[in-house]
Formats: structure tokens, sequence, C-alpha cells
């Protein structure tokens, strides 16, 4: 073979390389913006899954929200609040406060404010969530020992050890330190 032939043969060869490698890349660009279009449709398809779950969830509190609000006997309300807060412990939560309360109810705040007035010792939904976190307090000194106070306060949705410590000394007459003390005295 000659070198002009060999020459021919790469030239050609050069030329049938150049349209595979423009198949390739428009090939390519093709499948990019395949791909583009299906990752748009993902988004949307899952963009309109939040949005119906988002409805779905509004439609469900709503619905709660209105046999809530049929409930004109107070019993039935306190109970209602006690199997909501109490099984659920909302209570642990530092951001729980009786607004809170009064929206998962579907009652307005002066309602629930009427309906401790009346129907509870505490008064106020403000000390009953109050009354809870405490008691969980109490709780949580007494079945985790090696918790710090503050870890307690934090978990028992107090929020800060001045005021876990204020609170036990008021409903048990001595520190949260002192009281987990008198509960582990006897245990060998």
């Amino acid at each position: 073979m000659t070198k002009d032939e060999i020459i021919q043969n790469l030239q050609a060869e050069i030329e049938t390389l150049k349209k595979e490698n423009g198949r390739l890349r428009d090939e390519m660009l093709r499948l990019v913006s395949r791909n583009l279009d299906l990752s748009e449709r993902l988004e949307e398809d899952n963009e309109m899954r939040r949005r119906t779950e988002v409805a779905r969830e509004i439609l469900n509190a709503n619905i709660e929200r209105q046999r809530n609000a049929d409930l004109q006997d107070d019993a039935q309300l306190m109970a209602l609040i006690e199997i909501k807060v109490e099984s659920e412990h909302l209570h642990l939560k530092p951001e729980f406060d009786s607004a809170e309360l009064a929206h998962l109810l579907g009652v307005s705040k002066e309602r629930l404010a009427r309906l401790f007035r009346h129907q509870t010792i505490y008064r106020t939904p403000e000390a009953y969530i109050d009354n809870l976190r405490v008691l969980a307090a109490l709780r949580m000194l007494r079945e985790k020992p090696m918790w710090s106070i503050a870890a307690i306060a934090e978990e028992s949705g107090i929020g800060n050890v001045r005021t876990l410590q204020r609170r036990v000394q008021e409903v048990v007459g001595m520190s949260p330190v002192d009281y987990r003390r008198m509960l582990t005295r006897d245990i060998p």
C-alpha cells in the first residue's frame, strides 16, 4: 500500500470517526434532555405528593377540630385533653403551650381558659402543662439516675435547670439532687 492510499484510508477513517462522534454527541444531548425532562416530572410528582399529603393533613386536622368544637360538655373536652396531651407526651415539648393546646382541640384560648377555670384544680392551661412537666421531671429523676439535672430539665420540657430546681422545690420541698438522693438512698 502506498503512502497516498494510507493517507486516504486514514482520512476516510477520520471522517467516519467524526460522523460517529457527532452521532454520539447528538445521542448524549438527547439523553441529557430526556433526563432533565424526567427529573422535572419527578420533581413535579414529588411536589404533587407533598401537596396532597399536606392537604390530607389539613383536612384531617379540620375534621378533628370540627369534631372537638362540637363537644359542648366540659368533661368530654377534659378527657380529650388528657388523651391527646398525656398519651402523646406533647407536654415534653418546650414549645407546647396553651395556644398550641387550644389549636389542637380546635377551641379558642378563651374557651380553653374557661374550661380549666371550671373543671380543674390547675386553674390555667399553663399551670396544667407545667404540672405535667414537673411530674415528668420527678419521674425521670427516679427512673434515670444517670441523667444530669440539665438533661432532665431539657427532656421534661421545662427547659432550664433553674426553673426545674425552683419547681421541684415548690412541689416536693427539696432540690432535684436531694430528691434523687432520697430516692436512691436505700438502693444498694
